[in-house]
């Protein structure tokens, strides 16, 4: 990788045609696919616009163009990296079905309210039944276009018992398809003023749900994702932020502490704070380094959702959004955090990371991937107009996994292939690994991220 200092001091990479530099690790508008491939990645695109998609499309892909796309979450394999975030499109039991007959890596179930053994839910409010969901086309502030998804509703609303008999559904149905299938809990937190933690929610939500892992799951230590989506009313900014850091500080050892050692592995989705950017990496540095009693989260899922207060739905003023302004945050956070990380930055390690944010390409998912994410959360791309997948034959799912797989200028065949062309990430086996390209900013990439 040559390199030449710019007039503001940066060092700029060239490989190939494609041109990073510290500030943005751009990839170009299309990949560099070498000649034997694009052929066939053209034929191959057009044939499963109508024809069923492959049925093992891991193994397809190694044999046919030399890509390796198994990867992990956290402590569990993958067949591939893309999975359903939670939300209202897994919610159903067949949803779920679908998920694991389309061949999805992973499902991350709809977000349950807390409870104790009485059933009392200081998280009440966010047990809300969606009315509405509605995509509609988003410019981002540099222009591009994209689309996000605006809908009335926040948690799960039916009684926690029906939760945890369509958790222990789920997973067997999932099973026979090697589908990774994850809870998401919206514990207590305290809002500013507040110092008591309900913790009795914390023991009695934790401990039903990992029995239900415990009779139904593929066994070890059930993993779940704890939601973050506070609302903080006031405008003491230094406070409310305090109470953010709080919260991403202590709540690793409030669920891991909920129930005997071993039975739980947490992750913890980061949002994206109504503060300046810089905040973000405040919030992540909390999470890293300053966990309480050293707990700190086994994974982190990085980062949903904007707030736009001036944003319209159905009669409600301000509203969560996605779009290019979601992506181009998340991926200049995470950027930086693997450039501070370089620099020796935190005292403990990063831990693995899931990414979720206008993930509705191959391509978004590689710039992702470069920075050091595993796998890839996906929702609004599950809810868009049908003349936006190339497919035409199907349900929505295939129509997703052959956009996300084999569209020849943005799809992850393509993408992969220029990654191994142009960054040379090839194995000595002569596959380009999916896990290479995730590990990249600790190898190749490192020199990238120390500047």
């Amino acid at each position: 990788m040559e390199g030449v200092k710019t007039a503001d001091g940066k060092t700029k990479h060239t490989i190939m045609t494609q041109t990073f530099t510290s500030k943005s690790l751009q990839l170009p508008d299309r990949p560099e696919v070498p000649v034997p491939y694009r052929q066939r990645l053209a034929e191959d695109f057009e044939r499963y616009r109508v024809e069923p998609l492959p049925q093992a499309i891991e193994a397809f892909l190694l044999e046919r163009y030399g890509l390796d796309v198994g990867t992990r979450y956290a402590d569990w394999p993958l067949k591939n990296p893309f999975g359903k975030a939670s939300g209202q499109l897994s919610n159903k039991l067949y949803q779920v079905k679908a998920d694991a007959e389309t061949g999805l890596g992973f499902v991350i179930l709809k977000t349950v309210i807390a409870q104790d053994a009485k059933g009392d839910q200081s998280m009440a409010a966010w047990a809300i039944m969606e009315t509405l969901m509605q995509a509609e086309p988003i410019v981002g502030k540099t222009g591009m276009k994209g689309w996000t998804v605006s809908w009335k509703g926040r948690g799960w609303y039916e009684s926690f018992q029906a939760y945890l008999d369509f958790f222990e559904a789920s997973l067997k149905e999932a099973r026979a398809h090697h589908l990774l299938v994850i809870p998401s809990c919206k514990y207590h937190l305290p809002m500013p003023g507040e110092e008591a933690w309900r913790t009795e929610e914390y023991a009695y939500t934790t401990d039903q749900l990992c029995r239900v892992w415990e009779r139904a799951g593929p066994g070890g230590p059930m993993p779940i994702e704890k939601d973050f989506s506070p609302t903080l009313a006031g405008s003491d900014r230094a406070r409310q932020k305090e109470k953010v850091l709080e919260w991403l500080r202590r709540v690793p050892k409030m669920i891991q502490s909920s129930v005997t050692p071993g039975r739980v592995k947490v992750g913890l989705k980061i949002m994206n704070a109504v503060f300046e950017d810089e905040f973000q990496l405040e919030m992540l540095k909390a999470t890293i380094d300053e966990s309480e009693d050293g707990v700190g989260p086994d994974w982190l899922i990085y980062a949903n959702r904007l707030f736009d207060p001036a944003r319209e739905f159905q009669g409600k003023k301000g509203i969560a959004v996605g779009g290019p302004d979601l992506s181009d945050r998340n991926l200049w956070a995470l950027g930086e955090l693997r450039r501070r990380e370089a620099q020796g930055a935190f005292r403990r390690p990063v831990p693995p990371i899931s990414g979720t944010g206008d993930i509705g390409t191959g391509r978004m998912a590689v710039q992702y991937a470069l920075r050091g994410v595993e796998n890839f959360q996906m929702h609004t791309l599950f809810q868009l107009p049908h003349t936006e997948y190339p497919r035409r034959a199907g349900s929505r799912n295939e129509k997703v996994m052959h956009r996300l797989f084999f569209d020849p200028e943005t799809g992850l065949i393509a993408w992969l292939l220029h990654l191994g062309h142009a960054l040379g990430i090839v194995g000595p086996d002569g596959i380009t690994h999916f896990r290479d390209v995730v590990d990249w900013h600790r190898g190749p990439g490192r020199e990238f991220f120390q500047e």
